[in-house]
């Protein structure tokens, strides 16, 4: 995740081949990740400049520019490597929700240590010392009880415990 110092704009668009990308096209996309809101309470919004001398965003708004950054295009092949990993569990299920449709037209690989980013895909491998130790859906890993259950449990109970 790497953020340029130059406009928010430009950052979301950056690497898109033309120069004259609609407002409306860069807003979509931040929609999509769950960022746009932030966005709009920044004094020159879309144009606010981030580097040094910019806004300081935090790791979670970081990561939604990325995200958006990431989407724009409406790539055929998405790698998110821990993308959510800094969102509360409420907004990563609302970018995963937002995901869905064009995650349906690509190839989208999901790294992930949060069970809530991985449960929804169509395969689930689990790594174990770097081998695959398990594969399948949520509901067949689950039924297994091995590491994937077991990570699972415990991601349930620290849950319980941030909502007590």
């Amino acid at each position: 995740m790497f953020l340029f110092s130059t406009t928010i704009k430009n950052n979301i668009s950056f690497g898109l081949h033309d120069q004259n990308i609609p407002q409306e096209r860069i807003e979509n996309a931040a929609k999509k990740a769950v960022i746009h809101s932030n966005i709009e309470t920044f004094k020159d919004k879309y144009n606010t400049i981030l580097g040094e001398r910019g806004i300081t965003l935090s790791g979670g708004q970081k990561q939604r520019m990325s995200i958006a950054r990431a989407i724009i295009d409406e790539p055929k092949i998405l790698i998110f490597d821990d993308c959510l990993s800094a969102v509360d569990t409420e907004t990563e299920e609302e970018i995963l929700s937002n995901l869905k449709q064009l995650m349906k037209n690509s190839t989208s690989i999901i790294i992930s240590h949060r069970i809530s980013s991985v449960k929804h895909a169509n395969r689930i491998l689990v790594l174990d010392e770097g081998q695959i130790a398990e594969q399948g859906t949520h509901e067949e890993l689950i039924a297994a009880e091995g590491l994937y259950f077991d990570t699972y449990q415990k991601q349930l109970l620290e849950d319980e415990k941030e909502v007590v």
